[in-house]
């Protein structure tokens, strides 16, 4: 990989950064526009529903996550392949935590909740539900590959080191 591209690729990485505290603050601040959203009994999707009242604050806050969101893992796929780091297995981890992005990115733009707090019966809403299936399988999925990875390979055991501690 030329040195130029290399540099490109490890400064688009960093999107992650980026992304990760978009997220944050749009999943802190926009139920702060939500009159009587309860974290607890509802999903976060309602807040980026079509109709929730905390929609534009959601979308201006999360501006950053949704750009960046499959620039980073794909960025860091690239990297991987080329340089050929690690396992076949420690790889497939992060190609499935990539495809993943990109549902998620793609799935929850093209299908996101109508209404907020309502009943699912619509194909909209369907839909909502088997991107959401879709992430929550890859998203373990690439998760228990990327620790058995990173506890059978030394070049990535700090993966492995920093998987959830078993319960006592």
């Amino acid at each position: 990989m030329e040195k130029t591209n290399r540099r490109l690729i490890n400064f688009l990485g960093l999107t992650g950064i980026i992304q990760f505290l978009s997220y944050t603050a749009a999943v802190i601040f926009a139920p702060l526009a939500f009159p009587g959203y309860d974290w607890l009994s509802q999903a976060v999707s309602d807040l980026s529903a079509e109709t929730a009242p905390s929609r534009l604050l959601w979308d201006q806050i999360s501006a950053l996550y949704s750009a960046c969101c499959v620039v980073c893992p794909t960025c860091v796929c690239i990297f991987i392949s080329e340089r050929k780091i690690s396992s076949k297995l420690f790889r497939t981890g992060v190609y499935l935590f990539t495809i993943m992005n990109w549902i998620s990115r793609v799935g929850y733009q093209m299908f996101p909740l109508s209404d907020s707090g309502k009943d699912i019966a619509a194909f909209q809403e369907i839909m909502h539900i088997v991107v959401t299936i879709a992430v929550v399988l890859l998203s373990i999925a690439s998760l228990i590959i990327l620790i058995v990875a990173g506890c059978r390979d030394k070049q990535v055991k700090k993966v492995g080191f920093l998987r959830p501690l078993p319960l006592r």
